[in-house]
């Protein structure tokens, strides 16, 4: 029963309570049944108006609830009168706008989880228990090589494009690293994190791929260039106290007519500036300053390095940001490896182009090019096949290219000779 009714039927008892004494005091009793009739029509008129005045409230209270239900909060109730429906309605208000606060506070956070799940350069893939993908960020995409989103593809179909190494490891659900062969002969280190998700009641897969290649080449590289600085170091700690030393044998030998001392020192003086030009070189490699980065001009830098090299350049993009003292000294050693590879000087060529953001350099020749064993050691610090090589030239490109945070790759060109290929970003202007 109704708190209005209620309040009707109160008031009718109280009229019918209140005129008993009249049914003694009349001796015709249609009268007083006219009073009681009276009475309870009165009662069931303020009943009327009551429930009218309420009846507002009670629907607008049940289609804000009705709203709550289908996750809509944007329902504000205006009946405001001074009793428990009043009440209940200010209730309501007030839960309504702590759940479009809390509405609000996830979709931002939504918003941001998306924006840097998008942005993550690592290649995150969510897939159901159908095997359909339900979440692919943007690096998935081009990991997986495709031009349209990947939601809705089966995962399956997906990894059966890519290399047979990251097929066994997604299989066998494989959590830590493995090696993928590039088509280039390069080999990449990825590391596979993979757990399952309760979404929805429903069970999903996460899979999260990330290269480790270029971490590991950095870490790689320091190792060298400390152990270099140690070497270094102590050569540079020897190599004094012996120059001093032979400096003063000379002047004692030329006071002795013996020119078999004169050939020992001055042997020992060629192996001593030897020497030193050795460990400067290994210096500068250990001690490669960070890039100041400036516009630079390829044209002219090309155009300077022809007069010490002969080279041929195409250049469809002429500027870039980088280095240009760390951008020639690339450049010097690659030529000079290209003039070294028994290639005719007029197919020893370097070219340009812009892609995107970044700014390709191939340094192309036609010599004798790289057998798979040569090709995977030959960025590694040390390692030369020349009998006089430091083995740092390469290196020391690798090591100029990644402080610009950009790529370098060899490979072999078809029919003969080698590509050097660096990429380095340029943002379009």
């Amino acid at each position: 029963m109704t708190t209005s009714l209620q309040h009707a039927l109160i008031i009718a008892i109280s009229i019918i309570i209140g005129l008993i004494p009249l049914w003694f005091l009349l001796d015709d009793h249609s009268g007083f049944i006219v009073i009681v009739v009276g009475s309870v029509s009165v009662a069931l008129v303020l009943h009327r108006l009551l429930m009218r005045e309420n009846k507002a409230g009670w629907e607008a209270l049940e289609v804000g609830l009705m709203n709550f239900k289908d996750g809509e909060f944007s329902t504000s109730i205006t009946y405001n009168a001074n009793n428990e429906l009043g009440r209940l309605c200010q209730l309501f208000n007030e839960t309504a706008k702590q759940l479009r606060d809390e509405k609000q506070w996830i979709y931002q956070r939504e918003l941001m989880l998306d924006k840097v799940l998008e942005s993550s350069p690592q290649v995150l893939v969510l897939v159901d228990s159908q095997d359909v993908v339900v979440f692919a960020n943007n690096s998935a995409k081009t990991f997986f090589n495709c031009e349209h989103r990947l939601e809705g593809e089966r995962f399956s179909k997906l990894l059966s494009e890519v290399p047979d190494e990251l097929q066994q490891a997604a299989s066998n659900q494989l959590d830590g690293l493995f090696s993928i062969q590039s088509s280039i002969g390069e080999s990449q280190m990825w590391h596979l994190a993979n757990g399952e998700l309760l979404l929805n009641n429903h069970f999903h897969k996460l899979y999260i791929f990330k290269q480790f290649t270029r971490e590991l080449s950095r870490q790689e590289v320091q190792v060298w260039k400390k152990v270099i600085r140690i070497i270094s170091h102590e050569l540079n700690n020897s190599l004094g106290p012996i120059s001093s030393m032979l400096h003063s044998g000379q002047i004692l030998a030329e006071r002795v007519d013996e020119p078999r001392l004169s050939r020992v020192f001055a042997t020992i003086e060629e192996r001593i500036v030897h020497l030193s030009e050795f460990v400067q070189g290994y210096g500068k490699f250990a001690k490669l300053p960070l890039p100041n980065i400036e516009p630079v001009n390829l044209q002219v830098l090309c155009a300077r390095l022809q007069s010490h090299w002969s080279f041929q350049y195409q250049l469809n993009q002429m500027q870039l940001q980088a280095d240009t003292t760390q951008l020639e000294q690339l450049l010097i050693n690659l030529i000079k490896n290209a003039t070294e590879s028994g290639s005719k000087i007029e197919e020893i060529r370097v070219q340009s182009e812009q892609r995107n953001d970044e700014v390709y350099i191939w340094v192309l020749d036609r010599g004798e090019g790289m057998s798979d064993t040569v090709m995977a050691n030959a960025l590694i610090p040390f390692y030369s096949t020349k009998a006089s090589g430091t083995g740092l030239g390469l290196a020391l490109c690798r090591e100029i290219v990644e402080a610009h945070n950009g790529k370098i790759s060899l490979y072999n060109r078809e029919g003969k000779g080698l590509c050097v290929e660096i990429r380095l970003p340029n943002k379009l202007s």
